[in-house]
């Protein structure tokens, strides 16, 4: 069982990056592949989750966010698929207010999450998730500022990758697209926003 892999990030793609640790490449699946940067030499924190035919490694920027996957996906309707996609946006203090207080309409915004689910998230995890150290959310320390304008398309592949209707994206992709150029980890945070208002 890993616990973190720590080397140089050689590929960021929409829902994945490649973590090269000593000349072994490691394919991590991660909520928000855009908080990383290519050439950056980071410490991703490691879950390993092993089925019959797969072993998949997905990544998250510290123990905290890692707890609160773990806690998702022992939720019974929650994959690692979609606690990924309920964790794509850094800071994490909506969704632990949604549980919280008991705002199950909140949770039905995330893709994958119905009335049903939402509803077990906030009894399973109501509890439990204000025990979790929510520290700081260091990624901007890992996000280099990139004026390329293919940030924005990086970005709204990324919410597809996630699992939002493509039309849904394409609404969203109106109103980001009059944002002045930023990176795509900012688009990506921002159009998370949009489509979970």
């Amino acid at each position: 069982m890993y616990e973190y892999l720590e080397g140089k990030i050689t590929i960021v793609t929409p829902s994945y990056i490649v973590v090269d640790v000593q000349g072994v490449g490691y394919r991590v699946l991660t909520a928000n592949p855009y908080r990383y940067t290519e050439d950056s030499v980071v410490r991703v924190y490691i879950y390993q989750a092993v089925r019959e035919t797969e072993l998949t490694l997905f990544g998250f920027v510290d123990q905290a966010e890692k707890q609160l996957f773990e806690q998702l996906i022992n939720v019974s309707g929650i994959g690692p698929k979609s606690a990924l996609a309920i964790l794509a946006n850094a800071d994490h203090s909506g969704l632990i207010n949604a549980i919280a207080n008991d705002d199950a309409a909140y949770l039905t915004k995330f893709p994958g999450v119905g009335k049903k689910t939402a509803g077990q998230i906030v009894l399973d995890l109501k509890d439990k998730i204000l025990q979790l150290d929510t520290g700081s959310q260091n990624s901007s320390e890992i996000v280099k500022v990139s004026n390329d304008i293919l940030a924005l398309s990086d970005a709204l592949s990324a919410l597809e990758s996630l699992g939002y209707r493509a039309k849904d994206v394409e609404k969203v992709a109106k109103k980001l697209r009059e944002i002045p150029e930023t990176t795509t980890d900012d688009y990506l945070r921002q159009g998370l926003t949009l489509l979970t208002k």
